[in-house]
């Protein structure tokens, strides 16, 4: 890339970056209360509420990710779009509405808090168990979303790798130190509409740019490129479905995600979002697919398939547009750690602090603590990134699967008619966070099946057996 082309770029993106700040220092004012800087007063709209709860589940995979699943794999690799749809579908239909009504009802801000309240805690033991599957997720999962924006400031503008870690990290601390849940929802509907928009807007301009779905079709490196199957049968077919489509199981038991649910104002604005959420993902999905697919003929010989999107960009583009796309990929990244940055330190702060150790300090100092927090853990996660430590990436690995067959049952479980005890609970939590490292571990998840499926049905049954077993006492 000529250097005059990357100046500009880079100018576009360090616009981009002063915008983000901007809304951290704009909102740091409305953050006067705990339930202000983790719940946003629970006064969020439709708009804020439905992307922020999509952006902030979405990170790098769906840009990189899953553009170059479809590159490699072919149309079969497009199951995760109705997997993920299902989560979302789940999470408005069953949660949303419910989870607001019980979470204000009782005070709840955190999921740890909506867990102790919902089951019955004793000694607050559903809550540490709780907090401690958050934290260490957390910190892992928002380490290596470090680690991706340091290696795409890499491959983008030849920087040196820290460098790149300390500015995309740098930025997402800043504004969510300021303006906490506030700046996370609006730094998210900005970043989730600019990741909408740069993946409609280029597999449409690579399909004319290669000469349309003739040239497409040829592209094919086989003949099951094209097919749903991709030529898979038997046991290999149903292992690569169940996967792809369980990857919606997680959905439920995110904490960044479903505490949008619990900040929503009305169930008006839950309604309103569903709709925003669905069609969302639909843009979203849909085109990550068709630039996977398009991408065979347009950069037929691409050494990492995950490099699509910013080299189809480069390619096409002018590079004022190019920079636009890029930070595409960079809103992706931070949407997603800035919300579980903010996830994680309201459970140190919230659930450790002041109900674990029973403290009452005031809601200012509250409010300033929970600042001190996330500049904590956001640096011990520069610090992982900077060190390139390999277990992150088996943190993010299982991170996804763990939390949501962690806390995906208990969320759907507190909102039916089947009324699951504390020791349920508990047996639960347990049952779902220890078969997914069991699962991962012994290697089972590249053997027989993707490890959220198992842990997720295990979960479910532990919570309805224990149940069953200890409901006299």
């Amino acid at each position: 890339m000529e250097s005059s082309t990357t100046n500009l770029i880079l100018v576009i993106y360090i616009i981009y970056l002063a915008v983000l700040l901007t809304v951290g220092f704009l909102t740091s004012r409305r953050a006067k209360t705990v339930a202000d800087y983790f719940l946003g007063g629970r006064k969020i709209g439709p708009w804020l509420t439905a992307v922020s709860s999509t952006a902030s589940s979405e990170s790098g995979w769906v840009v990189l990710g899953a553009t170059g699943l479809v590159y490699a794999d072919g149309l079969s690799a497009w199951w995760f779009m109705p997997g993920c749809l299902a989560g979302y579908l789940v999470n408005w239909l069953f949660l949303a509405s419910k989870m607001r009504r019980y979470s204000k009802e009782n005070n709840s801000i955190t999921i740890p808090d909506y867990i102790a309240y919902s089951f019955g805690d004793r000694f607050h033991l559903l809550r540490s168990v709780a907090v401690l599957i958050i934290f260490f997720s957390m910190l892992g999962y928002v380490a290596a979303q470090f680690t991706a924006s340091g290696k795409a400031f890499e491959a983008i503008f030849g920087w040196n790798y820290s460098v790149g870690v300390l500015m995309g990290a740098v930025i997402i601390i800043v504004y969510t130190l300021l303006g906490g849940y506030f700046a996370v929802v609006w730094t998210d509907l900005i970043q989730g509409l600019l990741m909408a928009f740069g993946l409609v807007i280029m597999p449409v301009i690579a399909f004319f740019a290669v000469g349309g779905s003739s040239v497409v079709l040829e592209s094919a490196p086989n003949a099951e490129f094209f097919t749903l199957t991709g030529g898979k049968t038997g046991y290999l077919l149903f292992g690569s479905l169940v996967g792809l489509l369980g990857i919606g199981l997680g959905y439920p038991g995110q904490p960044h995600v479903i505490t949008r649910y619990m900040s929503a104002a009305s169930d008006d604005v839950v309604k309103r979002g569903r709709i925003i959420s669905i069609v969302w993902g639909i843009l979203v999905f849909g085109g990550a697919t068709l630039l996977g697919l398009v991408g065979r003929a347009l950069l037929p010989n691409l050494d990492d398939p995950e490099h699509l999107f910013p080299k189809a960009a480069l390619l096409l583009l002018h590079p004022i547009i190019a920079g636009i796309m890029l930070s595409a990929i960079l809103s992706a990244i931070m949407s997603t750690a800035s919300s579980q940055l903010l996830v994680a330190a309201s459970s140190v702060v919230k659930d450790l602090y002041e109900s674990l150790i029973g403290r009452d300090p005031g809601e200012k100092r509250l409010v300033a603590l929970s600042r001190i927090t996330v500049l904590v853990l956001g640096t011990a996660s520069i610090l992982f990134a900077l060190a390139e430590v390999r277990v992150i990436f088996w943190f993010v690995l299982f991170a996804w699967s763990g939390m949501g067959a962690a806390f995906g049952p208990l969320m759907l479980l507190s909102v039916s008619k089947f009324k699951v005890n504390f020791w349920g609970a508990l047996a639960s939590m347990i049952a779902g966070f220890g078969v997914t490292l069991i699962w991962k571990l012994t290697g089972l998840s590249d053997a027989v099946i993707y490890e959220l499926v198992p842990a997720f049905v295990l979960a479910l049954i532990s919570a309805w057996l224990v149940t069953m077993l200890t409901r006299k006492e």
